[in-house]
C-alpha cells in the first residue's frame, strides 16, 4: 500500500503545484511559509512549485535550487539514478551524491498537509525527469532531428506566405470583379456624402488587413515553433505569445474603464469627420458659382472653408479633451502647456502671415491672374495663400512675398479696372520751344496710332505736363485693355515716337539740354535701315497694321 499511497500523493502534489523546499542550511523550520507558489524551471519547463518565508523569499529559494540543479545536469559524471532522498532529524533533503538540491521541511510538509518524507520523493522524481531531458536534448541526435524540423517548419512557412499572398490577390481580384460596380455613392440629393471610390477604398483596406493579420498568424506560429524545438530557446517561445497580448492586454484593459469617453470620442470623430464634409461640399458649390449669396464672392469660398475648418476641429478639440485617456494626469497637462507654450513663442509671424491673408482675401486688393506692383516688384499673381503670395514677374521669375509684408505696403493693380476702363499707359518727352506744341501733339498721337496693343477707345490724349527752361515736357497717354501687354506696349510706343519724330525732322530734347546742336539729333529715313538692320517686307508690314488695327476695333 506505501508505494500506490506515495504514488497518489506524488501526483496530486505536482497537479495542486503547492511543494515547498529548503536547503538544509535555510532559515528556522518554524517560520511559516507564506509566498505564492514559485516554479522552478529548467529549459521553460516546470519542476518543482516552492514557497518562501519572511527570512528566505521564494524567488531567492528558487534562483538556488534551480543553479544546484543545472550543476547536477550538467556534471556528467552524476546519473540521475544518483539522486536520493536522505532523511535528517529536521528535515528530507534531496542529494547528488555529495550535493545536497533542496530540502523539505516539517514546514514544508505541515503546509501541505503531507509527510516530509513523501514530499522528497515527489521533488527528487521530478528533478531525475527533468536531468534525463535536459542532457537529452542537447544531444547530437537530438538537435540534428530538431534542425532538420526547423528546416521543414521554414519551407512550410514560406510555402505558407505564398499561398496567403496568391489567395489574396485572387480574392481582391474576385471582389473587384465581382462587387465593385454595385458600389455607388452615398448621397443627399446633390450633396454627396460618401463616394463610392472612397467606400471601395475601404474594403481594400480590410482586405489588405486581413491579409496582414494572416500573415502575422503564420509568422507566430511558425517562430513559436522553431524556437521550442531547442532547448536555449524554448523559454523564449512559451512566453512568445504573452509578450504579444500583455501590451494588448494592457492596452484594452484601460480603454475598458473608458470605454464610454472612448465611445464618445469615436462618435464625435465621425460627426466631425462628415461635418467637414458637408462644409467642403457647401463651399465647393460656392466656389463653383452653384450657391450664390449676396455680397459674398465665389473666391472666398475656399479661404473661409480653411478658416471654419480650424473652427469646427477647434470645438471638437475643447469638447473631446476632458474625455481623452490620462487628459487629467499632471504629466498630460504638462505636456499641454509645453506645446502651447511652443506654439506661442515660434508662431508669430505664422499667425501674422495668416491675419494678413485672410485680410488680404477678404479686402480683394487682387486675384490670381492679375498684374500689381509691390514694394518694387511688378509681375502676375500666380498663388495666394494663407501664409504668402506667389508672383511670377516679366523675366519668367517666382518672387514669394510674405502677407504681413502685403498687408502693410501699398499695392498697386494694373488689371483690375483695366478690364472696365482700360489702364493708361504714359511717357514723356522733352520738345523745344521752337516747336509747334500742336505739331508735337499730333506727331505723338500718330504715335500711339501706330502701337498695335494701344486700344482706339477712349482715344489717347496728350498732356503738356511742364514748361521747363530749355523744353517743354510732354506727355503721351494711351489706354491698353490688357494690364500683361503694359512691358510690350510701352516699348513698342517709345518705337513709334523715335520713328514719329525722325520722320518730320524734330529733335528730342530728353532727358537734359544745354545747347543747340550744329546738326539735329534726328535720324534720317534713309538711315533707319542701316547694317545689319533689314528693311521689312512692305506687303507683310502693311497686312500687320491692318490686322492689328482690326482686332482693336
Amino acid at each position: 500500500m506505501r508505494p500506490l499511497a506515495a504514488s497518489v500523493v506524488v501526483a496530486w502534489v505536482f497537479a495542486s503545484c503547492p511543494a515547498i523546499a529548503q536547503q538544509s542550511t535555510g532559515p528556522p523550520e518554524a517560520a511559516p511559509a507564506i509566498d505564492a507558489v514559485s516554479w522552478v524551471r529548467i529549459d521553460g519547463r516546470p519542476v518543482i512549485g516552492l514557497r518562501g518565508i519572511p527570512t528566505y523569499p521564494a524567488q531567492r529559494r528558487v534562483a538556488e535550487v534551480q543553479s544546484r540543479i543545472l550543476a547536477v545536469a550538467n556534471d556528467p559524471a552524476i546519473a540521475p539514478a544518483a539522486i536520493q532522498v536522505v532523511p535528517r532529524p529536521a528535515s528530507a533533503d534531496v542529494v547528488a551524491g555529495s550535493r545536497a538540491i533542496v530540502s523539505a521541511l516539517e514546514a514544508d510538509a505541515t503546509a501541505e498537509g503531507i509527510q516530509r518524507e513523501v514530499l522528497a520523493e515527489a521533488y527528487a522524481r521530478q528533478i531525475r525527469r527533468a536531468i534525463e531531458t535536459y542532457r537529452h536534448e542537447r544531444s547530437a541526435s537530438y538537435l540534428r532531428a530538431s534542425g532538420v524540423s526547423a528546416g521543414a517548419a521554414t519551407v512550410a512557412f514560406v510555402a505558407a506566405l505564398w499561398l496567403v499572398s496568391m489567395l489574396m490577390r485572387r480574392f481582391r481580384r474576385f471582389a473587384e470583379a465581382r462587387y465593385k460596380t454595385h458600389v455607388h455613392d452615398v448621397a443627399i440629393q446633390s450633396f454627396r456624402i460618401v463616394n463610392a471610390a472612397q467606400i471601395w477604398s475601404g474594403v481594400t483596406a480590410v482586405l489588405r488587413w486581413s491579409s496582414w493579420l494572416a500573415v502575422g498568424i503564420v509568422t507566430y506560429i511558425y517562430v513559436e515553433y522553431v524556437l521550442s524545438l531547442f532547448p536555449w530557446t524554448r523559454e523564449f517561445s512559451q512566453h512568445l505569445l504573452q509578450a504579444v497580448l500583455d501590451p494588448l492586454q494592457t492596452m484594452a484593459g484601460a480603454i475598458w474603464q473608458k470605454l464610454p469617453d472612448v465611445i464618445f470620442i469615436a462618435v464625435l470623430y465621425f460627426i466631425v469627420r462628415y461635418l467637414l464634409r458637408l462644409t467642403r461640399l457647401f463651399f465647393d458649390s460656392v466656389g463653383s458659382g452653384k450657391i450664390a449669396f449676396r455680397n459674398f464672392y465665389p473666391d472666398w469660398a475656399a479661404p473661409t472653408y480653411r478658416g471654419v475648418r480650424v473652427l469646427i476641429v477647434l470645438i471638437a478639440v475643447v469638447i473631446a479633451y476632458p474625455h481623452i485617456p490620462g487628459s487629467q494626469s499632471e504629466a498630460f497637462k504638462g505636456l499641454s502647456i509645453l506645446v502651447g507654450l511652443m506654439i506661442s513663442i515660434g508662431s508669430s509671424s505664422f499667425v501674422a502671415n495668416m491675419i494678413a491673408g485672410y485680410a488680404l482675401t477678404y479686402r480683394r486688393a487682387f486675384a490670381t491672374g492679375e498684374w500689381i506692383e509691390l514694394g518694387g516688384t511688378y509681375g502676375e499673381v500666380m498663388q495666394t495663400r494663407m501664409q504668402v503670395t506667389h508672383l511670377r514677374t516679366p523675366k519668367n521669375e517666382e518672387v514669394i512675398i510674405p502677407n504681413s509684408t502685403i498687408l502693410t505696403s501699398p499695392v498697386t493693380n494694373y488689371s483690375k479696372l483695366a478690364r472696365e476702363r482700360g489702364l493708361i499707359l504714359h511717357t514723356s518727352v522733352g520738345i523745344g520751344y521752337e516747336t509747334p506744341w500742336r505739331q508735337v501733339e499730333a506727331m505723338l498721337l500718330m504715335a500711339a496710332q501706330r502701337t498695335q496693343h494701344a486700344a482706339r477707345e477712349p482715344p489717347p490724349f496728350v498732356l503738356q505736363r511742364n514748361l521747363g527752361n530749355f523744353a517743354v515736357e510732354y506727355e503721351l497717354n494711351v489706354y491698353c485693355n490688357d494690364a500683361s501687354f503694359r512691358a510690350r506696349a510701352l516699348s513698342e510706343l517709345h518705337r513709334n515716337i523715335l520713328d514719329v519724330f525722325n520722320e518730320y525732322g524734330v529733335q528730342i530734347m530728353t532727358p537734359a539740354y544745354e545747347t543747340d546742336p550744329k546738326q539735329p539729333k534726328v535720324v534720317g529715313n534713309e538711315h533707319w535701315f542701316s547694317p545689319p538692320a533689314q528693311p521689312p517686307d512692305t506687303g507683310s508690314l502693311i497686312r500687320d497694321l491692318q490686322t492689328g488695327a482690326r482686332s482693336h476695333t
